[in-house]
């Protein structure tokens, strides 16, 4: 009976897996797609503009649009880099701790720093709401600047689910991750030199 349940157990954990690798992958291109078209439309706009300014005149609305995606490159950015542990830690002491103390220290790290970025979510959100009642206006484009703040709270947002993710995986897999798709250096570099280890024993056998 035993042997008959253990797939129906397995097979939740092996669902939420598969959405949450899913999930991971389209995240991944969104924000991808999102960080490069912005970084490449900003560094076309600075030129473009440097030209026009030279031999003509400047785009009067290129400080605006600048200032636009300068905004939408760094909070895309902030879920970018907890997705892919690119944040600032202190790297030389978590790996010169146990790997238990170790992955407790990037649990707590990780549900700390979730709860920072879902409040500063709440509070960027609100002041999205006071701007959108103060019926502000770009200078030169005359938009709406609540719309440039949207992707504020989102990327706050997604920052924190992104340790949310974090802590989660750590409680579900035996090694240390540093963020949902990182593990930590010092496991990989135990990994690589287990395999090796393996593969010298595997070579001396064969030679024997």
């Amino acid at each position: 009976m035993n042997k008959l349940q253990e797939p129906d157990a397995a097979a939740p954990t092996a669902a939420i897996k598969k959405f949450g690798g899913m999930l991971g992958r389209a995240v991944d291109a969104v924000e991808v797609f999102v960080l490069s078209a912005g970084t490449g439309a900003l560094a076309l706009l600075l030129m473009v503009n440097v030209i026009a300014r030279t031999f003509f005149r400047s785009i009067y609305y290129a400080e605006e649009l600048s200032e636009v995606l300068i905004t939408i490159v760094t909070f895309v950015g902030v879920s970018y880099a907890a997705r892919k542990a690119r944040h600032i830690r202190m790297g030389a002491i978590l790996e010169a701790l146990p790997v238990k103390l170790e992955k407790v220290m990037v649990m707590l790290i990780s549900g700390i720093s979730a709860v920072v970025m879902f409040v500063l979510a709440y509070h960027s959100y609100n002041y999205l709401i006071f701007v959108k009642t103060m019926e502000q206006t770009t200078p030169s484009l005359r938009i709406p600047y609540w719309i440039f703040l949207i992707i504020v709270p989102i990327g706050f947002f997604m920052a924190g689910f992104q340790y949310v993710r974090t802590v989660i995986k750590n409680f579900t897999e035996k090694e240390v991750w540093l963020s949902p798709e990182q593990q930590s250096e010092y496991e990989e570099e135990a990994v690589m030199m287990a395999r090796e280890t393996m593969e010298e024993i595997e070579e001396e056998e064969i030679k024997s």
